[in-house]
């Protein structure tokens, strides 16, 4: 993993200032404030010299490391995979079959299976769980909405994504398997959590290193799914 940038005065610093962005005519003080951000990120920088296609990898990376959910032989399922960083963390992990889903396109990655559609349909569940040949092990969400900057109104939203992940994951896990998916600091709400701890033997939440500290995403994780006959 790439070590932070040096600290001023120290080698590194001339690169630092080298990559800061001057505000030019058009551009905005966020936008510029955000490119300045990613281009000293050192996670932004390892992931590009790794080949990953996005820094969220190193979160999956991170929980993995604590969690142990990644295991040799693990069927996958990544819901809303683009651009597929989380979808290639489980490949390289030893993931025996991963099949990404999403709205949009997503460019190919050797090993996996990416199908493009809306994994709440019915044929699109069909799909993955065709591809996968059998039950998933482990159902992964990183998918956020677009944000508002309205608190209240940004949780509700990515609960929304949260609890539809989750009754995707009821419905294709097999007995033992394991549940990720993004949520936003102020506590994910009872009856979610209720349900979780309902279905599955052990539910925690995590904020990895790599999510950044003004960031309000937390990511819960489940394991030990109970079986599809606890949702019911």
């Amino acid at each position: 993993m790439a070590k932070p940038p040096s600290p001023p005065g120290k080698p590194g610093q001339v690169r630092q200032l080298a990559d800061r962005l001057r505000t030019s005519k058009g551009r905005t003080i966020g936008s510029q404030r955000w490119l300045e951000r990613q281009l000293n990120d050192p996670y932004v920088k390892e992931a590009k010299a790794r080949g990953l296609r996005s820094r969220a990898a190193f979160k999956l990376e991170q929980m993995d490391d604590r969690f142990k959910l990644l295991k040799p032989g693990t069927r996958v399922v990544d819901l809303g995979a683009a651009p597929g960083g989380w979808t290639q963390v489980a490949l390289a992990r030893g993931a025996h079959r991963v099949v990404g889903i999403d709205l949009l396109p997503v460019d190919p990655i050797p090993g996996a299976i990416l199908l493009q559609g809306d994994f709440q349909l019915q044929e699109a569940e069909r799909q993955v769980l065709d591809a996968l040949d059998g039950q998933a092990d482990l159902v992964l969400s990183d998918m956020a909405p677009n944000t508002t900057g309205h608190n209240a109104t940004d949780h509700l939203r990515i609960m929304a994504l949260a609890e539809i992940a989750l009754d995707f994951a009821g419905r294709v896990l097999a007995p033992g398997g394991g549940f990720v998916t993004k949520v936003f600091a102020g506590g994910s709400e009872k009856d979610f959590l209720n349900t979780l701890k309902r279905d599955f033997v052990t539910v925690r939440h995590a904020k990895p290193p790599a999510s950044r500290k003004d960031s309000a995403e937390l990511y819960v994780v489940a394991t030990g799914f109970r079986g599809a006959a606890s949702t019911g």
